[in-house]
């Protein structure tokens, strides 16, 4: 194990320790004359996973369908209809070109997300075990989850993770101005795995500038061979600051690259 994994192990162990001693504190605080035997901590987490992914999601999936639009904003939907990552990517080509420009410029093709593929991820995530092409939670657009996604493993290990969804455009679809794209994708870095801040469950926690993703998916495509040309269109979308479905903070300058396949 080099030095580096040995500081991050280092600064994992400090962060789950702190984590064990603010539980603790909750505990003595509030819930000591409550839970009062082993059976009632199991309750308790019960109740964390009925809440979080049951009952938290059916309040936002309410509420933003009544408050949020349902049409192209420039960002993505999680399943309970929160926004979620920004479209910061568009392409032109078909599904076959987009694959082979993707796998020619190193990046692998993730796996659908299934009961199996999860476990695996889970796995993989506690014991920082490489897997390369894990699963990536679903995102909407257009109503539809991601058709295709791709992503680049940080040193052997999941919770890390460069990766991009993208979905198929409905045909005759234009964007905002007129233009047109294929596909448009959504690209974002997983810096860890930690709690959704709306939800409290268990995901990937992402880097706030997607912009810096953005780019680094632009220059992974000059090591493939394949011929594209790129026409940045500044400002498509106002500059913002924001956060995704799992509450990270985000922000981008609002460029969208359009590249299309020769």
């Amino acid at each position: 194990m080099n030095k580096q994994s040995l500081i991050n192990s280092f600064f994992r162990t400090i962060r789950f320790l702190v984590i064990i001693f603010l539980g603790f504190l909750v505990y003595e605080t509030l819930l000591v004359n409550i839970l009062t035997r082993k059976i009632h901590i199991l309750g308790y987490v019960i109740v964390w996973l009925f809440t979080s992914y049951l009952i938290l999601p059916y309040l936002n999936k309410k509420v933003t369908k009544r408050y949020l639009p349902d049409y192209f904003i420039g960002r993505s939907r999680t399943s309970d209809g929160l926004l979620g990552d920004p479209i910061n990517l568009a392409f032109l080509g078909d599904q076959q070109s987009i694959e082979n420009l993707f796998l020619a410029s190193g990046w692998e093709k993730a796996e659908s997300l299934s009961i199996r593929s999860a476990l695996h991820m889970i796995i993989a995530s506690v014991l920082g075990k490489s897997y390369p092409k894990a699963p990536v939670s679903s995102l909407f657009l257009f109503g539809n989850k991601q058709d295709l996604a791709f992503e680049k493993e940080i040193k052997n290990n999941p919770r890390r993770r460069h990766h991009i969804r993208l979905w198929k455009t409905p045909d005759d679809w234009y964007l905002p101005g007129g233009r047109q794209a294929d596909w448009l994708g959504a690209a974002t870095y997983d810096k860890k795995v930690g709690l959704s801040n709306f939800t409290g469950q268990v995901t990937h926690k992402i880097n706030s500038d997607v912009d810096e993703e953005r780019e680094f998916v632009l220059n992974s495509f000059e090591k493939s061979n394949i011929n594209i040309s790129i026409e940045r269109v500044e400002h498509f979308t106002t500059s913002y600051y924001g956060r995704n479905g799992g509450g990270d903070e985000i922000y981008t300058d609002g460029a969208l690259p359009f590249i299309k396949i020769e």
